[in-house]
C-alpha cells in the first residue's frame, strides 16, 4: 500500500511539475499575427464610428421631419380654428340681422304712433289726460 502511494505522488508531482508555467517567447509570425489583429480591430472600430455617425443623421432627419409634420399640424389646426370662428361671427351676424330690422321698424312705428297721438292730443282732451295718466305727456 506503500508503494501505491508513493507512485500516486510521484506521478502528482510530475504532473504538478510539467503544467508549471513555463515563459514562451513570442516569433515573428506571433508579432505578424498581432499587428493584423491591430489592423482589424482599427478597422472595425472606424467603420463603427461610420456606422454611429450614419445612425445620427438618420435619426437627426427624422427629428426634423417631425417638427415639420408637428408644424404642419398645428398649422391647420390653428387656421380651422380661425376658419370656425369666423363662420360662426358671420353666421350669427346674419341670424340677427332680420330681427334688428323688425326692432327698428316697431320703433319707428311707436315713435309715428307716438306723435300722432300727442297730435290727437291737442284737440281731444280725453286722449291728452289718458297720455298723461301713462306718463307719455
Amino acid at each position: 500500500m506503500r508503494r501505491f502511494i508513493l507512485l500516486v505522488m510521484g506521478i502528482l508531482l510530475f504532473t504538478a511539475s510539467a503544467s508549471s508555467p513555463r515563459e514562451v517567447s513570442f516569433t515573428q509570425e506571433d508579432r505578424d499575427r498581432l499587428i493584423r489583429l491591430e489592423t482589424k480591430l482599427e478597422e472595425g472600430q472606424k467603420a463603427l464610428q461610420r456606422q454611429i455617425d450614419d445612425l445620427r443623421l438618420t435619426t437627426q432627419k427624422q427629428i426634423d421631419n417631425l417638427q415639420t409634420l408637428m408644424l404642419w399640424g398645428f398649422g391647420i389646426l390653428f387656421s380651422g380654428m380661425g376658419i370656425l370662428i369666423g363662420f360662426v361671427l358671420w353666421d350669427r351676424r346674419t341670424a340677427l340681422a332680420p330681427a334688428v330690422r323688425k326692432q327698428k321698424e316697431l320703433e319707428e312705428r311707436e315713435e309715428r304712433i307716438e306723435k300722432a297721438l300727442k297730435e290727437l292730443a291737442t284737440k281731444d282732451p280725453k286722449v291728452e289726460e289718458a297720455l298723461k295718466h301713462a306718463g307719455l305727456l
